[in-house]
């Protein structure tokens, strides 16, 4: 048995954190990121486990298709028996007021955000689909602000929730389809991360709730992103998970 798993946003927080455990636990990793993240290799080798990076602008929709283009013959292998996808890139900025955001952070932001996530996904089931005998389950990392509107962040609320409605859209064709694959998304709540430092760093006038923000940290009150990868990866290992559903940390942390 063969297991691989994709993961976005490689290079530091929940990504790192999924991408180590997933080591650990007998399955290869593919990372995807701009940078690359020194740690993993020295954990795959530890674990007898193959990590391998390919550095990627995710803004850049042709270079998102040419990364899954090339790795895509490198995971999807005779022997491979079990592949994760797990969509956690994604950009907090442009924080703030709506009219006062530039068109070119706009559109960098739904790249990223949204485009991206959208477009690797496509092609993994795509190419899982070509393989009968390996189960495939994409995951959309999402978040509670896909679901209420924030002051200031009228991109990230947006793409949020265009996620979500995505992975219930493509989980419906997957069911239909009896393909067997599943995607999911999965809102890991505020973690202690970069980005909670630059969300932590705002001012009032661009994001109204920064003092809540700040309030989080001080009381620490944040979720370790391992701690919260250790729940996702519990979640794939689930032969019970549903295809289509929004799972919450909430809800096991």
């Amino acid at each position: 048995m063969t297991k691989f798993a994709i993961i976005t946003g490689v290079s530091r927080g929940l990504g790192e954190g999924l991408a180590k455990l997933f080591l650990e636990s007998g399955v290869h990793v593919i990372g995807i990121s701009r940078t690359n993240n020194n740690k993993l290799p020295k954990i795959a080798e530890e674990n007898n486990q193959i990590y391998k990076h390919f550095s990627c602008n995710l803004s850049a929709p042709d270079e998102v298709d040419d990364t899954f283009e090339q790795l895509k013959d490198f995971v999807f292998i005779p022997e491979l028996t079990e592949v994760f996808l797990i969509n956690n890139a994604a950009a907090v900025e442009p924080m703030d007021q709506a009219m006062n955001i530039k068109k070119e952070d706009l559109v960098n932001h739904i790249h990223v955000n949204m485009i991206a996530p959208m477009l690797i996904t496509n092609s993994f089931l795509n190419e899982a689909n070509k393989h009968e005998h390996v189960q495939a389950i994409a995951v959309e990392v999402t978040s509670g602000a896909g679901k209420r509107p924030i002051f200031g962040w009228s991109t990230y609320c947006s793409t949020k929730a265009g996620i979500n409605l995505y992975t219930e859209t493509v989980a419906l064709e997957q069911e239909e389809l009896n393909t067997g694959n599943k995607v999911i998304a999965f809102n890991p709540g505020v973690m202690d991360t970069q980005m909670q430092e630059t969300i932590r760093s705002m001012d009032k006038d661009a994001f109204l709730d920064v003092e809540r923000y700040r309030k989080l940290k001080a009381e620490n009150q944040l979720n370790s992103p391992v701690d919260v990868a250790s729940v996702l990866i519990d979640i794939l290992n689930d032969e019970g998970v549903i295809n289509g559903k929004l799972y919450n940390i909430t809800d096991y942390l």
